[in-house]
Protein backbone atom coordinates (compact mmCIF):
# COMPACT_ATOMS: atom_id res chain seq x y z
CA UNK A 1 0.00 0.00 0.00
CA UNK A 2 1.98 3.54 -0.78
CA UNK A 3 1.57 6.14 1.43
CA UNK A 4 -0.18 8.25 -1.24
CA UNK A 5 -3.25 5.46 -0.81
CA UNK A 6 -3.47 5.01 3.04
CA UNK A 7 -3.39 9.05 3.05
CA UNK A 8 -6.48 8.87 0.95
CA UNK A 9 -8.39 6.60 2.99
CA UNK A 10 -7.30 8.56 5.97
CA UNK A 11 -8.51 11.84 4.42
CA UNK A 12 -12.22 10.03 4.29
CA UNK A 13 -12.34 8.65 7.93
CA UNK A 14 -14.48 10.54 9.87
CA UNK A 15 -11.43 11.72 12.71
CA UNK A 16 -13.22 13.79 15.31
CA UNK A 17 -15.89 11.20 15.77
CA UNK A 18 -13.15 8.14 16.05
CA UNK A 19 -11.12 9.91 18.27
CA UNK A 20 -14.28 10.84 20.25
CA UNK A 21 -14.83 7.28 20.61
CA UNK A 22 -11.13 6.15 21.32
CA UNK A 23 -10.97 8.90 24.10
CA UNK A 24 -14.24 7.17 26.26
CA UNK A 25 -12.58 4.16 25.65
CA UNK A 26 -9.30 5.50 26.76
CA UNK A 27 -11.01 7.19 30.20
CA UNK A 28 -13.16 4.12 30.64
CA UNK A 29 -12.71 2.59 34.20
CA UNK A 30 -14.95 -0.69 34.11
CA UNK A 31 -13.29 -1.64 31.12
CA UNK A 32 -12.51 -5.52 31.08
CA UNK A 33 -9.50 -5.32 29.34
CA UNK A 34 -8.40 -2.64 30.17
CA UNK A 35 -5.10 -4.15 32.17
CA UNK A 36 -4.17 -6.79 29.75
CA UNK A 37 -4.53 -3.90 26.95
CA UNK A 38 -1.68 -1.27 28.88
CA UNK A 39 0.52 -4.87 29.45
CA UNK A 40 0.26 -5.18 25.67
CA UNK A 41 1.16 -1.96 24.92
CA UNK A 42 3.47 -1.87 26.88
CA UNK A 43 5.25 -4.67 25.40
CA UNK A 44 4.65 -3.46 21.86
CA UNK A 45 6.29 -0.11 22.15
CA UNK A 46 8.76 -1.32 24.61
CA UNK A 47 8.24 1.08 27.19
CA UNK A 48 10.27 1.45 29.94
CA UNK A 49 8.19 1.55 33.24
CA UNK A 50 11.27 1.67 35.31
CA UNK A 51 10.86 5.41 34.67
CA UNK A 52 7.71 6.39 35.32
CA UNK A 53 6.64 7.69 38.90
CA UNK A 54 4.52 5.09 39.44
CA UNK A 55 6.04 1.99 37.70
CA UNK A 56 3.17 -0.95 38.24
CA UNK A 57 0.68 -0.86 35.10
CA UNK A 58 -2.30 -2.30 37.20
CA UNK A 59 -2.29 0.83 39.68
CA UNK A 60 -3.85 3.04 36.80
CA UNK A 61 -7.45 3.31 36.66
CA UNK A 62 -7.57 3.99 33.30
CA UNK A 63 -5.75 3.59 30.16
CA UNK A 64 -5.30 7.18 29.96
CA UNK A 65 -3.77 8.15 33.24
CA UNK A 66 -1.37 4.88 32.22
CA UNK A 67 -0.73 7.32 28.59
CA UNK A 68 -0.18 10.71 30.37
CA UNK A 69 1.77 8.84 33.43
CA UNK A 70 4.45 11.11 35.38
CA UNK A 71 8.18 10.42 35.11
CA UNK A 72 10.42 10.51 37.86
CA UNK A 73 12.28 13.62 38.52
CA UNK A 74 15.54 11.98 37.91
CA UNK A 75 14.66 10.24 35.01
CA UNK A 76 14.85 13.16 32.85
CA UNK A 77 17.34 15.59 34.02
CA UNK A 78 17.06 19.40 32.96
CA UNK A 79 19.45 21.40 31.28
CA UNK A 80 20.79 23.99 33.53
CA UNK A 81 22.93 26.57 31.96
CA UNK A 82 22.70 29.74 31.29
CA UNK A 83 20.64 30.68 27.89
CA UNK A 84 20.19 26.74 27.47
CA UNK A 85 17.03 25.64 25.48
CA UNK A 86 15.29 22.38 26.76
CA UNK A 87 14.43 19.30 24.65
CA UNK A 88 10.14 20.13 25.18
CA UNK A 89 9.42 16.42 25.10
CA UNK A 90 10.30 12.47 24.13
CA UNK A 91 10.04 12.46 20.85
CA UNK A 92 11.65 11.99 17.14
CA UNK A 93 12.74 15.21 15.62
CA UNK A 94 10.72 15.21 12.22
CA UNK A 95 13.04 18.38 11.03
CA UNK A 96 14.20 21.72 12.42
CA UNK A 97 16.21 24.75 10.32
CA UNK A 98 15.29 28.29 9.40
CA UNK A 99 11.92 29.54 8.43
CA UNK A 100 11.97 30.63 4.75
CA UNK A 101 10.05 33.23 3.31
CA UNK A 102 7.24 32.73 5.75
CA UNK A 103 7.16 29.14 5.08
CA UNK A 104 8.27 26.23 7.37
CA UNK A 105 9.72 22.85 5.79
CA UNK A 106 7.27 19.73 6.51
CA UNK A 107 8.71 16.82 4.32
CA UNK A 108 10.16 15.76 0.81
CA UNK A 109 8.56 18.43 -1.52
CA UNK A 110 6.18 19.82 1.23
CA UNK A 111 6.16 23.23 3.04
CA UNK A 112 3.49 25.19 4.69
CA UNK A 113 3.24 29.18 5.26
CA UNK A 114 3.96 29.68 8.67
CA UNK A 115 0.97 32.27 8.43
CA UNK A 116 -1.77 29.62 8.23
CA UNK A 117 -0.11 27.24 10.86
CA UNK A 118 -0.83 30.16 13.66
CA UNK A 119 -4.47 30.80 12.15
CA UNK A 120 -4.32 32.88 9.69
CA UNK A 121 -2.59 36.01 11.59
CA UNK A 122 -0.18 38.16 10.62
CA UNK A 123 0.47 39.73 13.39
CA UNK A 124 0.78 36.97 15.19
CA UNK A 125 3.35 35.24 12.92
CA UNK A 126 5.54 38.71 12.16
CA UNK A 127 7.85 38.08 15.26
CA UNK A 128 8.70 34.78 13.55
CA UNK A 129 9.50 35.65 9.97
CA UNK A 130 13.06 34.62 9.60
CA UNK A 131 13.20 32.71 12.39
CA UNK A 132 13.93 28.66 13.27
CA UNK A 133 11.80 25.97 13.81
CA UNK A 134 11.86 22.87 15.48
CA UNK A 135 9.43 19.73 14.68
CA UNK A 136 9.06 16.97 16.73
CA UNK A 137 7.49 13.53 16.43
CA UNK A 138 5.89 11.92 19.52
CA UNK A 139 5.31 8.47 18.62
CA UNK A 140 2.14 6.17 21.15
CA UNK A 141 4.88 4.74 23.07
CA UNK A 142 7.03 7.98 23.85
CA UNK A 143 5.52 10.05 27.31
CA UNK A 144 3.30 12.55 26.53
CA UNK A 145 3.77 15.50 28.82
CA UNK A 146 5.06 18.46 26.88
CA UNK A 147 7.65 20.98 29.16
CA UNK A 148 9.05 24.57 28.73
CA UNK A 149 11.96 24.96 26.00
CA UNK A 150 13.10 27.99 28.10
CA UNK A 151 11.46 29.79 30.94
CA UNK A 152 8.71 32.33 30.41
CA UNK A 153 5.79 34.26 30.51
CA UNK A 154 2.14 33.47 28.82
CA UNK A 155 1.29 35.92 26.48
CA UNK A 156 -1.91 34.25 24.20
CA UNK A 157 -3.10 30.81 23.41
CA UNK A 158 -5.01 30.65 20.61
CA UNK A 159 -7.11 27.04 19.67
CA UNK A 160 -7.31 26.32 15.83
CA UNK A 161 -9.71 23.79 14.31
CA UNK A 162 -9.00 21.72 11.78
CA UNK A 163 -8.44 17.93 10.85
CA UNK A 164 -7.20 15.19 12.62
CA UNK A 165 -4.49 13.33 10.31
CA UNK A 166 -2.43 11.19 11.60
CA UNK A 167 1.61 12.77 12.43
CA UNK A 168 3.23 9.30 11.50
CA UNK A 169 6.10 10.19 9.33
CA UNK A 170 4.51 8.05 6.22
CA UNK A 171 1.60 10.71 6.09
CA UNK A 172 3.72 14.51 6.61
CA UNK A 173 5.70 13.02 3.27
CA UNK A 174 2.24 12.52 1.54
CA UNK A 175 -0.22 14.60 2.80
CA UNK A 176 -0.03 18.62 1.67
CA UNK A 177 0.60 20.99 4.62
CA UNK A 178 -0.49 18.33 7.01
CA UNK A 179 0.29 20.56 10.43
CA UNK A 180 -1.06 23.57 9.40
CA UNK A 181 -4.73 21.84 8.70
CA UNK A 182 -5.03 19.79 12.07
CA UNK A 183 -6.60 20.94 14.82
CA UNK A 184 -4.04 22.75 17.23
CA UNK A 185 -3.32 24.94 20.48
CA UNK A 186 -0.55 27.95 19.95
CA UNK A 187 0.72 28.91 22.83
CA UNK A 188 2.70 31.95 23.09
CA UNK A 189 5.84 32.97 25.71
CA UNK A 190 7.80 36.12 26.40
CA UNK A 191 11.34 34.54 27.21
CA UNK A 192 14.75 35.81 27.15
CA UNK A 193 15.11 35.09 23.64
CA UNK A 194 11.77 37.17 22.46
CA UNK A 195 8.52 35.53 21.67
CA UNK A 196 8.60 31.56 21.91
CA UNK A 197 5.84 29.53 20.19
CA UNK A 198 5.17 26.34 21.44
CA UNK A 199 2.47 24.48 19.32
CA UNK A 200 0.62 20.89 20.13
CA UNK A 201 -0.81 19.27 16.69
CA UNK A 202 -3.61 16.93 17.54
CA UNK A 203 -3.44 14.31 15.33
CA UNK A 204 -6.33 11.07 14.48
CA UNK A 205 -6.94 9.43 18.14
CA UNK A 206 -5.52 12.64 20.31
CA UNK A 207 -9.03 13.87 20.64
CA UNK A 208 -7.48 16.04 23.43
CA UNK A 209 -4.94 18.32 24.26
CA UNK A 210 -4.50 20.09 27.43
CA UNK A 211 -2.87 22.92 29.27
CA UNK A 212 -1.48 23.47 32.81
CA UNK A 213 -2.96 26.68 33.15
CA UNK A 214 -6.57 25.99 30.95
CA UNK A 215 -7.19 22.17 31.16
CA UNK A 216 -8.71 20.28 28.57
CA UNK A 217 -8.77 22.61 25.49
CA UNK A 218 -10.19 20.02 23.01
CA UNK A 219 -12.40 18.57 23.32
CA UNK A 220 -15.48 19.99 22.70
CA UNK A 221 -14.50 20.59 19.01
CA UNK A 222 -15.30 24.14 18.01
CA UNK A 223 -15.94 25.89 14.78
CA UNK A 224 -13.76 28.85 15.39
CA UNK A 225 -10.54 30.29 16.11
CA UNK A 226 -10.34 31.15 19.71
CA UNK A 227 -8.08 33.46 20.83
CA UNK A 228 -7.13 34.12 24.91
CA UNK A 229 -4.66 36.94 25.41
CA UNK A 230 -2.76 37.21 28.91
CA UNK A 231 -1.95 40.57 30.61
CA UNK A 232 0.53 41.31 33.32
CA UNK A 233 -0.98 41.44 36.21
CA UNK A 234 -1.81 39.50 40.02
CA UNK A 235 -2.71 36.62 37.60
CA UNK A 236 0.47 36.44 35.27
CA UNK A 237 1.32 32.75 34.40
CA UNK A 238 4.86 32.22 34.57
CA UNK A 239 6.34 28.81 33.63
CA UNK A 240 10.30 27.70 34.06
CA UNK A 241 12.62 25.94 31.90
CA UNK A 242 11.71 22.30 32.01
CA UNK A 243 7.91 22.97 33.77
CA UNK A 244 5.41 20.64 32.33
CA UNK A 245 3.24 22.99 30.52
CA UNK A 246 0.19 20.76 28.39
CA UNK A 247 0.04 17.00 27.37
CA UNK A 248 -1.33 15.07 24.98
CA UNK A 249 -4.26 12.70 25.39
CA UNK A 250 -3.77 9.31 23.91
CA UNK A 251 -1.93 8.62 20.13
CA UNK A 252 0.69 9.87 18.73
CA UNK A 253 1.23 13.78 18.06
CA UNK A 254 3.49 16.39 17.07
CA UNK A 255 5.03 19.91 18.63
CA UNK A 256 6.68 22.55 16.74
CA UNK A 257 8.76 25.32 18.62
CA UNK A 258 9.28 28.81 16.74
CA UNK A 259 11.76 31.13 17.95
CA UNK A 260 12.33 34.52 16.06
CA UNK A 261 15.38 35.85 13.53
CA UNK A 262 19.04 35.43 14.95
CA UNK A 263 17.72 34.23 18.59
CA UNK A 264 18.24 31.08 19.00
CA UNK A 265 20.47 28.38 17.60
CA UNK A 266 19.73 24.41 17.48
CA UNK A 267 22.40 22.10 19.08
CA UNK A 268 25.07 20.79 16.77
CA UNK A 269 24.46 17.15 15.52
CA UNK A 270 20.72 17.45 15.74
CA UNK A 271 18.70 16.25 12.77
CA UNK A 272 15.53 14.16 11.40
CA UNK A 273 15.09 11.24 13.03
CA UNK A 274 17.18 11.51 15.37
CA UNK A 275 15.45 10.65 19.06
CA UNK A 276 15.36 13.13 22.04
CA UNK A 277 14.36 13.12 25.50
CA UNK A 278 12.46 15.79 27.43
CA UNK A 279 15.11 17.60 29.68
CA UNK A 280 17.95 17.27 27.23
CA UNK A 281 20.06 20.07 25.32
CA UNK A 282 18.01 21.34 22.28
CA UNK A 283 19.98 24.67 21.53
CA UNK A 284 21.09 27.85 22.89
CA UNK A 285 20.14 31.57 23.07
CA UNK A 286 22.50 33.45 20.79
CA UNK A 287 24.20 35.87 22.77
CA UNK A 288 22.78 38.68 21.00
CA UNK A 289 19.57 37.91 21.83
CA UNK A 290 20.29 38.31 25.81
Amino acid sequence: MTHWFKAVLLYLLPHHALSRIVQWGARCRHFPLQKSITRWFIRHYKVDMSEALQPDPVAYPDFNSFFTRALRPEARPIVQGSGQISCPADSAISQLGDIQVAHIFQAKGHTYSLVELLGGSEERAQPFLGGRFATTYLSPGDYHRVHMPLSGRLIEMTYIPGRLFSVAPDYTESVPRLFARNERVVCVFQTEAGPMAVILVGAIFVGSIETVWAGEITPPRAKDIKVTRYTAGDDVIKLERGEEMGRFNMGGSTIIVLFGPARVKWQSGLGPEMRVQFGQLFGSVERTAI
